[in-house]
């Protein structure tokens, strides 16, 4: 009948098709995601011994620590081993951890993997993310009662996430940021919005709505300079860490059992002197002063920042003594950055990959090695020739057909082998 509309193809239309290629090139991408979190870390050893590791991936058990008690975090190895039942949150990484698996906050619960730890870590950071809890929400993710898709964004300051509606300034559309740093940590660390004028993705001008800082900073008390030049923030100081503030001062005590490599120890206030050249910023001038003789604005809102910003940073003896007071001196670490630890993590999956094609070959002799190529590249074109017909006719491919095909070329095989003629001289 004229116009009639055909039920099967009417079906096909709304039913969505997905290629081989589309399910080929997801599984490569979902592989990649898994190589970039986890593939820095250990999966068979408990990263323990290794001390406050820079940047590892971590979970949280509600099992064992649920909600109303002491927030802990494990490493990769320990949620297969000593938790693989158990419920899990997924923390993606944090920077300078230490694994809790069995120490005093697991009431229950002795590590498989290395049951010998202290009986906590006092370097470790928590926040609400152990609890499974994100953002200034404080909500679950994903949150089955928030109908509003929205992106989660790590700040790399306090390393909590965020939804991007709740971060007081919009994303860029084009997503073209590789770190941001939250409302809060804004406010802390009120020296990074001298460099978001020239820095920031979304720049910062005077002319956007917001409070003009004076050049002596008269009209934002919070920022001085003291007499000695050094840069102080007086509302903020007493929100410091302390052991950011012992970070600047010239320890003499001993080293304690407990290795701990945090960010504002005092290992890496020294490293960074030492590694300063003979001519250091100091002696060209502050860049943050100089920063700070332009106008700017300071707003309430998070900031995004491109690739290798950090490293525009001033690193002259004052900035670093202030890095440290505020603790967050991982901000001169190239390798701190979740972008660095992703890639680490590619790298070496890449090196771990081997070709089984290629260690069989290595096993076998000459001989065996030509018939062995020989039956590959056959293999290859038949299955390519055979998947080109669902190709060019525009049809799925199903498990069936896979079987079929494999059953033929074994028969094709067996074929070709009982038809051979052998020859004595």
């Amino acid at each position: 009948m004229a116009g009639a509309e055909n039920p099967a193809g009417r079906q096909a239309e709304l039913e969505p098709v997905v290629s081989l290629v589309d399910v080929l090139e997801e599984d490569e991408e979902l592989e990649n995601e898994a190589c970039a979190v986890l593939g820095g870390s250990d999966s068979e050893k408990c990263s323990y011994s290794q001390g406050s590791v820079k940047r590892q991936a971590l979970y949280a058990c509600s099992t064992c620590t649920p909600a109303g008690e002491e927030a802990a975090g494990i490493c990769l190895a320990c949620s297969y081993e000593c938790h693989g039942s158990h419920k899990l949150f997924e923390l993606y990484t944090k920077r300078n951890f230490r694994c809790d698996c069995g120490n005093s906050k697991f009431k229950n619960l002795e590590c498989k993997l290395f049951p010998d730890k202290s009986k906590v870590n006092s370097c470790n950071k928590y926040n609400d993310n152990f609890f499974g809890l994100y953002c200034v929400c404080k909500r679950p993710y994903p949150d089955p009662e928030d109908e509003v898709p929205d992106e989660m964004i790590q700040c790399v300051v306090c390393e909590d996430w965020f939804h991007g509606r709740h971060l007081g300034a919009i994303p860029p559309e084009s997503g073209d940021f590789q770190e941001m740093v939250c409302q809060a940590c804004m406010k802390r660390c009120s020296f990074l919005w001298a460099y978001a004028t020239q820095l920031a993705v979304t720049r910062i001008s005077a002319d956007d709505e917001g409070p003009v800082l004076n050049v002596d900073g008269t009209a934002d008390q919070e920022v001085t300079k003291s007499e000695n030049g050094d840069h102080k923030d007086n509302a903020l100081k007493e929100d410091v860490p302390e052991c950011g503030r012992d970070a600047v001062k010239e320890v003499k005590a001993e080293q304690t059992n407990e290795p701990c490599t945090s960010s504002a120890s005092e290992t890496d206030v020294q490293t960074v002197f030492k590694n300063e050249s003979p001519k250091t910023e100091s002696q060209f001038g502050c860049r943050l002063q100089e920063l700070k003789a332009k106008q700017f604005v300071k707003k309430d809102t998070a900031t995004y920042w491109p690739v290798n910003w950090r490293s525009k940073l001033c690193t002259c003896q004052d900035c670093v003594k202030m890095y440290g007071e505020l603790d967050v001196l991982f901000l001169m670490d190239e390798y701190d950055t979740v972008l660095a630890y992703e890639n680490k993590g590619k790298s070496d999956q890449a090196t771990d990959r081997r070709d089984p094609l290629m260690d069989t070959l290595s096993s076998m002799n000459r001989v065996q090695q030509v018939e062995l190529i020989c039956e590959y590249n056959d293999l290859k074109t038949e299955l390519k020739d055979y998947l080109k017909r669902f190709a060019d006719e525009g049809t799925v491919v199903k498990r069936e057909d896979i079987q079929q095909f494999f059953e033929e070329f074994q028969s094709r095989k067996r074929r070709r082998v009982d038809g051979m003629q052998y020859y004595c001289s």
